[in-house]
Formats: C-alpha cells, structure tokens, sequence
C-alpha cells in the first residue's frame, strides 16, 4: 500500500508540474497568438487584404527589413570578432568587455533611444555638424538603424562565446602547429564548429530587429516616413483602425513562428551532431 502511494505521488507531481507550465504557456503566449489572426480575420478576407493597400503600410514593412538587412550582418561580424577574442585570448578587461556587451539586455530601450537623440540630436555638437553636412540620423532612417544595432549587439556573440569556450583552442592550435594561416584557421576550423551556433545567434537578432519598438520609437520621431512595422502597427490601433493593426501584426507573428521553427531545427541538429 506504501508503494503503491508513492508511485502515485511520484506520478502526480510531475503531471501537475507540467500541467501548470502548458496551461500559463497556453493563457500567455500561444493564446494571444491564437488571437491576433482571429482579430485579423474578424471581419473577412477582404478586409485582411486590403489593409496591405496603404502605401505607408509597405514603407513601414520595407524600412523594417532594410534596417534588419543592415543591423544584422553588422551585429555577425561583431559578434564573431568579440567571441573570438574572448574565447581564444586571454587579456586584461576580458570580463569587462563581456559586461559591455551585455549592456543592452540591462538598460531599456527607451533609454538607449534617449541616449542616440542626446548624441545625435540637432541640439547635441555632433547632431548640428551632421545636419550641416547634409547627414541627419535622429528622426531618419540611420538613427533607427543604430537604435537597432544597439538592442541587438548582444545576440550573436552571447550565442558564440560559451560554445566556442566550450570547445576549446587544441583545433586552432593543431593547425598553427600543420602551418596554417589566420583566415584558413577561421574558414575551416573556426567556422564549421560554431555555424549552428551563429545561425541561432542570427535568428534571435533578426527576430529582435524587426520586432524592436521601444528605441525605433524614440529615433524616429513617430514620423509617417520613418516609422518600421511595430511602429506603424501601434499607430493604427491608436487611430481605432484595429483591423489593419491586427493584419499587419500577423506578418510579425508569422515572422516569430518561422524564426521558431528554424529554432527548433538548428537545435534538433546541433543535439543530432554531438550524439
């Protein structure tokens, strides 16, 4: 009878367990997902469609890719860079570069967009020299592709640094000793161990690129012109146009869907190569 308790204990704890977490995942994020295509499709298919005839609608859609195209390969090359050197050198103010990094995950966007206006700004010394020479980043698109690159400089390198320390430098230093250059070293030693590392890495800063709301706001100046797909989506449902607010936010949603799925797989075949 004492076992026959304690099996059952043993089974109803985990079952509860989990229960609790897919219900609190179901009510906070596949439910509003859920929700957002019905709202979207509340009121017809023709509706859907026709909130893709505004041409602000495709400026907004078009900047936020531009931007993500830019901030992206930008935020790679760092990332691999700042990895390498943290990884495979050691070097006084390593941990305090590590820090640096990760300043964007702890100051808020708002205030990183503050800090561009305050650096770039017409009032600032550099702001006034730019416009003066005909180069004007707050409220333009430039001030929104810095506001982007600052939210994202943490993905990819925070993705590289603990699998590349996990690996080691005995490969890199095989090939030193075999006579091998620098680039070789990166191209065909390097590289092929980190590639589903950094792809992760690229799909997490994409996903945050194009999403990214707080800092794009305060750059852009909320302005018709600059303003990316999360911006011109708050703009339409604080106009009461919630259709075209919800039909513009499936392209997001189905965005951050595909980015799971690539997740997901790039996961299955990292566990898949080191079983």
């Amino acid at each position: 009878m004492q076992n026959t308790t304690q099996a059952w204990k043993e089974k109803i704890v985990p079952v509860t367990l989990i229960t609790i977490t897919l219900t609190f995942l179901f009510l906070f994020l596949v439910l509003p997902l859920i929700l957002i295509f019905i709202e979207a499709f509340q009121k017809g298919a023709s509706l859907y469609f026709a909130s893709f005839n505004d041409e602000y609608a495709w400026s907004a859609i078009r900047l936020t890719i531009f931007c993500a195209l830019i901030a992206v390969p930008l935020n790679v090359v760092f990332g691999v860079i700042a990895a390498w050197c943290i990884t495979k050198f050691k070097f006084w103010g390593r941990n305090l570069l590590i820090t640096i990094i990760d300043i964007p995950f702890a100051v808020s966007p708002i205030i990183a967009g503050l800090v561009l206006v305050l650096a770039f700004g017409r009032n600032s010394a550099l702001g006034s020299w730019l416009i003066e020479h005909g180069l004007q980043i707050i409220f333009a698109p430039p001030g929104i592709i810095l506001a982007t690159v600052f939210v994202t400089i943490p993905f990819v390198a925070r993705e590289l640094i603990p699998l590349m320390e996990e690996q080691g430098t005995s490969e890199e230093e095989a090939a030193v000793a075999l006579g091998a250059g620098g680039w070789s070293i990166f191209w065909l030693v390097t590289l092929p161990n980190i590639k589903w590392g950094l792809l992760y890495g690229i799909i997490l800063c994409n996903a945050r690129a194009m999403g990214e709301f707080g800092a794009v706001s305060v750059v852009s100046g909320n302005i018709s012109s600059t303003m990316t797909l999360p911006l011109k989506i708050e703009s339409l449902y604080a106009g009461f146009d919630a259709v075209s607010a919800f039909s513009l936010a499936t392209i997001l949603t189905a965005l951050a869907l595909l980015s799971l799925v690539i997740k997901s797989i790039i996961e299955w075949r990292i566990k898949r190569e080191r079983s």
